[in-house]
């Protein structure tokens, strides 16, 4: 999975984590419709921001959710997953996207595309996914040929750029695309109004998509000898970061700008979430455990604590206690190559780190490892809710936040 708005998924909260694992299940299946099981390899956690977009904007008829049969990503479960045109879109986007992310790779010699059978193979793989993008964009009316434009200028830009170089003469071509490809969201919504402002947001998305990818793949780059756009074009990290902290601003100002039928989770996924993104890439913040209390400070375990106090409620209290009460034996017990399937589809899911999930073998009840863990609250540091939105636009948070 890839993609820089990566939310905890306790952090969302239960009913905007349904909608989430719809949007991302929508995205998965319709790769797997139009395209064929392979073409699910490219499902990424910004690309069903344009099916969030979409849904978020239009009338709510029947035929937006369909029920999907089980999946080892969702523990064997059937879900109700997002369908239509939004997710269709989506997929095109990531399709088209996706091929040139591997082209890109081939061109670098990029680890085992070094070899030449193995370049040889990506290019045809890149060149099918292209292929199916742009029937995939022209069913919803989507002309995919700005996207390709904007890869091949990508590589003549990076070729000519050098110290002195501005940062955001190499981040346009990915402007330019992610611009596009929101802008369209409101034409299939049937908000047209809303293609300018969405287009602004999906430009200043795309900046920070490629701003933060260069941040995190800095070191990597540095001793591979790859190339990295802050460093060819000697741009400091302050200054990276300066370009990231407007983008998220401006993109809130954007969104303010369209009309909504429901913007709850494409704001929080927008704007509480991209702000975190950018706080994870600069290393300003991260998910841990909760602090221990200062010393001499008396435990607390209110509701942000996530969970009970530890220890085991059932311990006998003195000599003579009761004992605790008997597990139930579990039931339904998978075999040995059913869990080991499940297993890995929560492992390459996340569910196993932020989620809530059966045990593969025996469906025992478990919680993720950051389901204790002290994300701050959904409107920390945020001034936006006020001035943005009307009624409510988190999940349990007020816009007085």
């Amino acid at each position: 999975m890839f993609g820089i708005v990566r939310p905890c998924r306790h952090r969302l909260g239960e009913g905007l984590k349904t909608q989430w694992m719809a949007h991302l299940c929508g995205l998965c299946l319709a790769l797997r419709s139009d395209h064929g099981q392979f073409a699910r390899i490219v499902t990424n956690y910004d690309g069903l921001l344009v099916s969030v977009l979409t849904e978020a904007q239009a009338e709510r008829p029947d035929g937006w959710r369909r029920t999907a049969g089980p999946c080892p990503l969702r523990g064997m479960r059937s879900a109700s997953v997002a369908q239509g045109e939004g997710a269709r879109l989506a997929a095109a986007v990531s399709l088209v996207l996706a091929a040139a992310k591997v082209r890109d790779h081939v061109a670098d010699g990029d680890g085992l595309l070094a070899r030449r059978p193995v370049a040889l193979a990506a290019r045809r793989v890149a060149t099918s996914w292209g292929r199916a993008g742009a029937r995939g964009g022209s069913a919803v009316g989507f002309d995919t040929a700005v996207l390709v434009d904007a890869v091949d200028r990508q590589i003549g830009i990076e070729a000519l750029a050098g110290p002195g170089t501005p940062l955001l003469t190499v981040t346009e071509p990915t402007e330019t695309a992610t611009a596009a490809a929101f802008a369209h969201t409101a034409i299939l919504a049937g908000r047209p109004g809303n293609a300018q402002p969405l287009a602004e947001a999906g430009r200043l998305f795309g900046r920070l998509a490629h701003l933060l990818d260069a941040v995190e793949d800095r070191e990597t780059d540095a001793a591979s000898g790859a190339w990295n756009p802050l460093t060819a074009t000697g741009t400091s990290l302050v200054e990276a970061r300066r370009l990231a902290d407007d983008a998220v601003h401006g993109i809130r100002l954007a969104l303010r700008d369209a009309e909504f039928t429901d913007a709850e989770l494409a704001h929080v996924l927008l704007v509480h979430e991209l702000r975190t993104s950018v706080d994870r890439a600069f290393g300003t913040a991260s998910c841990g455990h909760a602090h221990a209390p200062e010393q001499g400070a008396p435990e607390s375990y209110g509701p942000e604590s996530y969970g009970p106090p530890p220890g085991n409620p059932y311990a006998p209290s003195g000599p003579g206690g009761p004992p605790p009460p008997p597990q139930p034996p579990h039931r339904n017990r998978r075999g040995l190559l059913a869990g080991c399937l499940v297993w890995s589809g929560l492992a390459c899911s996340c569910q196993m780190c932020c989620g809530l999930y059966e045990d593969p073998w025996t469906r025992e009840p478990k919680e993720g490892l950051c389901q204790r863990c002290d994300c701050g609250d959904c409107c920390e540091g945020c001034d936006c809710c006020s001035n943005c939105c009307d009624g409510c636009c988190c999940d349990g948070c007020g816009c007085d936040c």
